[in-house]
């Protein structure tokens, strides 16, 4: 049986069945730059706190796998270099042979579920990447959101990818797509696209009952709760588009291409749009994390499964 590490403060909420909500620490390794990273971490956690519950932030070091970081190991982390970026193909492997690696939403899935969490608040999750019909390029984390009972609170897909092919491959896997207060799903880093939802919910309680019913009917998998940016933050669609055909193009004509593709096309859209894209991923997760802790007391109200 693996053996869990967890942060004294994950313990004490679970010693006292408080709520918990997970977070993903690839943000942290491959989505910011030192310090940046660290202090956008802990506001995050902070955000969490501050809604009544528990922030536990995923990461394998060592070969450990943390359920929950301390001060010192988020910053030792933010600077560490060379960090795998782990799925659900090589955590184990990771794990076994004494590596460290940041999870991306299906390892922070397997671990929070591993845990007992379940609640997982990110950015945006990944999906069908464009042009997959001839790269066959799907991300891990929509088979894992069908099979691991874990409820994902995201800003929907990252803009980069093919979203109604992705929205097409949710449907299909059997996994619950809920648009947060809205009849459209969120597009990242615009609140609205031109797909629709197929589930609204408006508020917290009714996404932990949904939850919790999926689990009394035996249904496996988890459900993906898309909340749209704040409108403050937000960038319209019709302004990134030709930003995102422009990295996508540069990444062709690069050939970057596996996991190397969405930390480039991240990267170079955060250099496109002067910075703005960066104040919007972070005004998103902070937005995700709000909304995960608002779940994860609901559940806790609900009971156990």
């Amino acid at each position: 049986m693996i053996s869990l590490r967890y942060a004294p403060e994950v313990e004490a909420a679970r010693a006292e069945g408080s709520p918990v909500v997970a977070l993903e620490s690839t943000i942290i390794t491959h989505g910011m730059p030192y310090p940046q990273n660290v202090e956008t971490a802990r506001k995050v956690e902070q955000t969490i706190r501050d809604q009544g519950a528990t922030p536990a932030t995923i990461a394998v070091i060592a070969g450990q796998l943390h359920i929950g970081l301390t001060s010192d190991e988020l910053d030792t982390l933010g600077q560490t270099k060379d960090v795998a970026k782990l799925s659900r193909a090589d955590m184990a492997a990771c794990i076994a042979t004494g590596g460290t690696g940041a999870t991306t939403v299906a390892a922070t899935m397997i671990a929070a579920r591993l845990a007992g969490i379940e609640v997982f608040a990110t950015g945006g999750i990944g999906g069908v990447h464009r042009g997959a019909e001839d790269s066959f390029d799907i991300s891990a984390d929509l088979q894992e959101l069908s099979q691991t009972a874990v409820t994902v609170v995201a800003a929907g897909a990252k803009a980069i990818l093919d979203l109604p092919k992705t929205l097409e491959v949710l449907e299909t896997l059997g996994v619950p797509v809920i648009a947060y207060g809205q009849d459209t799903l969120p597009a990242f880093w615009s609140r609205e696209s031109d797909l629709a939802a197929p589930l609204r919910m408006d508020d917290a309680a009714s996404i932990a009952k949904a939850h919790r019913m999926r689990a009394a009917m035996g249904l496996p998998g988890g459900q993906l709760v898309a909340n749209p940016i704040p409108a403050f933050a937000e960038i319209p669609a019709a302004t990134l588009a030709p930003i995102i055909a422009q990295a996508l193009q540069e990444a062709a004509e690069q050939g970057i291409d596996g996991k190397s593709v969405t930390p480039f096309l991240l990267g170079r859209i955060f250099e496109l749009t002067n910075g703005a894209s960066l104040e919007a991923n972070i005004a998103l997760v902070l937005n995700n994390a709000r909304l995960a802790a608002e779940i994860a007391r609901n559940l806790t109200q609900i009971g156990a499964n």
